[in-house]
């Protein structure tokens, strides 16, 4: 066959691109191909055998609509994008996650869906239970909490908690951080899959888990409602309010579903009951409510009847999974447990090591201080001899001082006292002069007056003299040519030497008394000099003493 030939039997493809929750791909469609086959394909890319739970979403006109299975994809009202997109998401919910649920894909993909409904607030949860959804998803993506690896700040960048949540209460990161980390630390030892699932266990109580609301109208006063359709069945709410519906039809209970145009009506299995009818606003709406009620009514019906051999082979498979799962986990635990026991006491040896180094680095550094300080002490004690030397040289030269300031303070004693004997040997001697003065005085007083009375006597005798000479000798006055000095001389020999004799007295009297004036005037001014000498030496003295007191 010629490659012109094969070339023209090569089928027509268009490009899909499918986005689930955590990843995207792209797939090469044939142009025959129905909803089922694409479903499929993605399906087996996956690894996912609970199919019946998903579907392939996309948005035309504003509305999300769900791909129908048996219709060909080109066929359908889809976008005309190059690729085609497509949301692959749960379409229907179980009513108890944990029994339903067998794979760990399918936990897996149901869990990342609610938690994004959950942050988007489509699903209403409470700040508490957030809080601990937030505290099991931490688990399940980083596992163990570990304080060494998981620092303050580690979950920064993780989207954890819905906005609304965050603006209702006035919490720093750092604070809703330290919350949610209390709650991570209790779930040691959890895996992956149960931190999911226990994630699912506690959303799937939340009043609007696995509802899809729809905007309707009564017949009669045509009052805004909405209607809600999830695995237990159908619910009536008021337009404000999503939590407690006003009227509710269990699968079991609801006999038939149509829809006629714009009108779509519910008939209770009880035919005495009042049909319940309805508006939407679009046909399309209608047909999405019906396809959807449909849908989870057949999965309610399935689930109260026995499973087939497919589910029960993968219920069964489920079970050696998990029973594997659990051991491998148990083991796991085990060899992690071990693992840190050999890590602890590995810390502890090496904690041990490091003390002993530390200890040894101290007992070496004291070691070397010891000697260090041995050294030092050596050089003190060799200072110390040399300051004692010194010291001992210091006291002996002030011993040498204290014998020479005790002989300097004898001798200035002894100077003292001999000064002393000195001044009192002066002040005799001034006595003594005085007394001798005094004496000098009288007796130069007594010689004067002895002398005055003796040249009174003499100018009396002189007198007399005259007067008898006057009185012998008259014809002498009378006639003076004669010589009164032969006369004189021939006449009165005796009185002429008494007058001699008494002039002889008084020659040597005054001489005497001359000569002891002059003795005293020496004798003075020898004492003048004694006294200089001894103000001098008393001058000395003091200045010696003086110097003594400095010493």
């Amino acid at each position: 066959m010629s490659i012109r030939g094969l070339k023209k039997k090569q089928p027509k493809t268009f490009k899909v691109k499918i986005i689930t929750v955590d990843a995207e791909m792209e797939f090469s469609c044939e142009m025959k191909w129905k909803g089922k086959d694409l479903f499929d394909l993605v399906c087996r890319a996956l690894g996912l055998r609970e199919t019946w739970f998903f579907g392939l979403q996309y948005t035309i006109k504003g509305m999300c609509t769900w791909l129908k299975m048996d219709k060909k994809v080109l066929d359908q009202e889809i976008p005309k994008d190059d690729p085609i997109s497509f949301r692959f998401l749960a379409k229907f919910y179980p009513e108890k996650a944990e029994e339903e649920l067998l794979q760990e894909i399918t936990q897996h993909l149901f869990f990342l869906q609610v938690k994004k409904q959950i942050l988007d607030e489509e699903i209403y949860c409470s700040p508490e239970a957030t809080v601990l959804l937030a505290s099991y998803a931490v688990q399940a993506k980083y596992g163990d909490y570990d304080p060494n690896f998981h620092e303050p700040g580690f979950l920064a960048h993780d989207e954890l908690l819905p906005k609304r949540v965050l603006r209702q209460y006035q919490l720093t990161a750092e604070m809703w951080e330290e919350k949610i980390t209390a709650w991570y630390a209790e779930h040691r030892g959890i895996a992956r899959d149960e931190a999911e699932m226990n994630y699912l266990k506690i959303a799937q109580d939340l009043e609007m888990y696995g509802v899809n609301y729809f905007p309707i109208a009564q017949n009669k006063n045509h009052t805004d409602l909405l209607l809600g359709v999830d695995a237990k069945g159908i619910h009536i709410y008021s337009i404000n309010n999503r939590f407690s519906p006003n009227k509710s039809f269990e699968w079991s209970a609801i006999r038939n579903i149509s829809y006629s145009e714009k009108e779509l009506t519910i008939k209770p299995l009880d035919k005495k009951a009042e049909v319940f009818k309805f508006f939407s606003s679009q046909l399309k709406v209608n047909k999405l409510i019906l396809q959807l009620c449909i849908g989870n009514h057949d999965l309610f019906m399935r689930r109260r009847k026995v499973d087939s051999i497919e589910i029960q082979q993968m219920k069964a498979q489920a079970r050696e999974e998990k029973a594997r799962k659990k051991m491998e986990n148990q083991r796991l635990a085990r060899e992690k447990q071990l693992r840190e026991e050999a890590e602890r006491a590995k810390e502890e040896l090496e904690r041990r090591l490091f003390q002993l180094e530390d200890e040894a680095r101290q007992a070496n550094e004291a070691l070397l201080r010891s000697q260090e300080a041995a050294e030092l002490l050596a050089e003190k004690a060799q200072i110390a001899e040399e300051e004692a030397k010194l010291l001992a040289q210091n006291a002996a030269e002030a011993e040498q001082e204290r014998q020479r300031l005790e002989i300097t303070a004898l001798k200035t004693k002894e100077e003292k006292r001999l000064m002393e004997q000195k001044m009192r040997e002066a002040e005799l001697i001034a006595v003594k002069l005085v007394k001798e003065s005094d004496r000098r005085a009288k007796e130069a007083e007594h010689l004067k007056q002895d002398l005055h009375e003796a040249r009174e006597a003499e100018r009396k005798a002189k007198q007399k003299l005259l007067d008898i000479t006057r009185l012998n000798y008259p014809h002498m006055v009378k006639y003076p040519q004669y010589s009164p000095s032969d006369t004189r001389d021939a006449n009165f020999d005796k009185g002429s030497i008494k007058l001699d004799l008494k002039d002889i007295d008084l020659k040597r009297l005054s001489f005497e008394i001359e000569r002891e004036r002059l003795d005293y005037i020496e004798k003075s001014k020898k004492f003048e000099d004694r006294l200089k000498e001894l103000k001098s030496e008393i001058h000395a003295l003091k200045l010696e003493e003086k110097q003594s007191g400095l010493y």
